[in-house]
């Protein structure tokens, strides 16, 4: 894959209650700008997990920009998280090609791991302390990043994995990696691959998560179990709850990675709960990284075509 310097752009700064946020424009492709938010504890620390947060589809307003990714994100960096929350193909900032261009599953993924990258050359990141989390879409990302790239320790997909669904988008199944003529595969397969580092399945009754307490948690556990680290992996079920990430999936997201990457709950944890009060939610206008003052850089692709090109190797 190519790998050249990452070009990053930045053009907006927000100062927030105990963080701060930054409109982020990452070059993965030469030409190709991966767009998004990072979030960080304000002021700065001296040693802090990294944290991606890739959403899933979920529309108007696109991905990043809502309530519920701003709102996780936020009250991350107020944790003590450095969180990078970044556009799939198509979507937010990053539309300058169509979500559905039949290699998209392969830009978002080597997005994701240049998203990676980035969040690991910044100053004061402890890479013992990464992790990924996204719902939905964002939770095929988060499996499929934590399958192929070691450098993620804690994975929390959420409402996604299951044996039986795929995705249904040509980002997650279209080029494909789940059935070819060589082999059979699902997402609870790929989820196991996180093995034997921490994981969280996130899962609830009214979507294809709904069976997830007893076949695919199970079987993800009989994995944990051959590492002899079943401590390692959790199942929390939201029975009656709907295909989002919800305050109560947030809930959950928010004490397993307390755990796993020590956060620094002061003034977050209110009895048993997080409190997400001073977790702001910005405008579009705010968060948006290309606009009329700050346009792309000249010779940036633009169109299904030039985008495609990129990918041809």
């Amino acid at each position: 894959m190519p790998r050249q310097p990452l070009t990053i752009i930045r053009t907006g700064t927000h100062q927030e209650k105990g963080y701060l946020v930054e409109n982020i424009a990452i070059e993965t492709l030469p030409g190709y700008y991966l767009t998004g938010n990072l979030y960080s504890p304000s002021p700065s620390r001296p040693s802090m997990a990294g944290i991606l947060s890739p959403h899933g589809h979920f529309y108007h307003p696109d991905g990043r920009f809502q309530e519920q990714q701003q709102k996780l994100c936020a009250t991350l960096a107020r944790m003590g998280a450095v969180v990078f929350a970044y556009d799939m193909v198509g979507f937010g900032d990053d539309n300058v090609c169509d979500h559905t261009i039949p290699k998209a599953l392969k830009l978002q993924t080597y997005n994701s791991i240049r998203a990676l990258d980035f969040l690991l050359s910044l100053p004061d990141i402890d890479t013992s302390r990464i992790a990924v989390t996204g719902a939905s879409g964002g939770g095929t990302q988060t499996i499929l990043l934590t399958a192929i790239d070691s450098r993620v320790k804690v994975s929390v997909p959420v409402v996604m994995v299951s044996a039986y669904f795929f995705g249904g988008c040509v980002c997650e199944s279209g080029m494909p990696i789940h059935r070819r003529p060589t082999h059979l595969t699902n997402n609870v397969e790929i989820a196991a691959l996180a093995a034997p580092r921490p994981l969280l399945l996130v899962s609830d009754d009214s979507d294809w998560t709904k069976n997830c307490p007893r076949l695919e948690y199970p079987y993800i556990r009989n994995i944990y179990d051959w590492y002899g680290v079943p401590q390692n992996v959790e199942n929390v079920h939201l029975t009656g709850e709907r295909h989002d990430f919800g305050p109560s999936k947030r809930q959950a997201v928010y004490n397993f990675l307390t755990i796993h990457l020590r956060l620094d709950t002061a003034g977050v944890l209110n009895g048993v709960l997080f409190t997400e009060n001073n977790s702001a939610v910005l405008s579009i206008a705010d968060l948006t990284v290309f606009n009329a003052t700050h346009p792309r850089p000249p010779g940036a692709a633009s169109g299904n075509d030039a985008v495609m090109n990129l990918l041809n190797w």
